[in-house]
């Protein structure tokens, strides 16, 4: 008997959906920071073994949008509840159960399994936890709840055993060999964008969109041209920074991580270009991946 489907990973921002998603596919799938809004897209990562095949799917955090681009972000994390076999909610000791409770409404009708992760328990004691599993329980009544702690791979390897047995009789869907459904172009825009969320502080990191304009592999090495899209021309000014020093040291961490990420040597050109209130434009946004369709 051969199982496959689709575990779908929702929730709000920085409660550690990509994190998990790392831990549960075994590579480093979605980038993963400290700061808000990290994941824009739907990322799948697949897992194979002999007797199943598990693609999970990493979304964005669920926000009330500001601008178009948290518009279809969220429209990524909504197709989620549609198409999961799966559905794992995942929160922390921290946040506020009531919050999205729209979001919250969609989930406690859907009739497929879904799994309650109450992340980074670690940080908590066990009476806290033990009233969040109760808040919990009273939302969403139909819920399995599993305290984890993503970060430090506690309680994962039981997620992982639960959602095995909760899979559907099917066949596999990708080809065995097949780690996910994005292009290498994708992981070097996320990995230079991770660089950028990581050493600018304030807007200018949700400013940035980082798009591949030259992916060329030999057996040695991969030549790589990427340029980064800011909105305002002060924000090139950041991020290029004095005598070019800030883009330097983003370029050098960005190649470090291509390295490792494809096991081949990287040599990696960065530009900086302005195209202004990109977040806002549906054209520029379908450029960039963001439409759903």
């Amino acid at each position: 008997m051969f199982k496959a489907g689709f575990v779908n990973i929702v929730g709000n921002p920085n409660v550690g959906k990509s994190t998990l998603m790392n831990q549960l596919v075994g590579e480093r799938i979605s980038i993963a920071t400290f700061k808000a809004q990290t994941t824009r897209h739907r990322i799948m990562g697949i897992v194979n073994t002999d007797n199943c095949q598990i693609v999970f799917s990493d979304t964005p955090g669920v926000l009330k949008p500001n601008y178009k681009m948290q518009e279809y972000m969220l429209q990524f994390s909504e197709s989620a509840l549609a198409d999961a076999d799966i559905l794992l909610y995942v929160t922390d000791v921290v946040e506020d159960p009531e919050k999205n409770r729209d979001f919250l409404t969609e989930v406690s009708k859907l009739t497929i399994p879904v799994l309650l992760l109450i992340n980074k328990i670690d940080e908590t004691d066990q009476k806290t936890l033990g009233d969040l599993v109760e808040r919990w329980h009273h939302l969403l009544p139909n819920a399995e709840i599993l305290p984890i702690s993503a970060q430090n791979k506690f309680g994962t390897d039981l997620l992982m055993k639960r959602i095995k047995e909760l899979l559907p009789e099917s066949p596999a869907y990708f080809d065995q060999d097949q780690l996910t459904d994005k292009p290498a172009k994708f992981f070097v825009s996320e990995i230079i964008r991770e660089k950028i969320l990581r050493y600018y502080s304030k807007e200018i990191p949700y400013s940035v969109e980082v798009v591949v304009e030259r992916f060329k592999e030999d057996d040695q090495l991969i030549r790589i041209n990427a340029v980064i899209y800011v909105e305002r021309d002060s924000q090139k000014g950041i991020i290029i920074g004095h005598q070019g020093r800030a883009l330097k040291k983003v370029s050098t961490e960005a190649r470090k991580s291509l390295e490792t990420f494809f096991g081949k040597k990287i040599f990696l050109e960065l530009f900086v270009k302005v195209d202004k209130d990109w977040r806002n434009n549906d054209r520029e946004l379908t450029h960039f991946g963001y439409n759903p369709e």
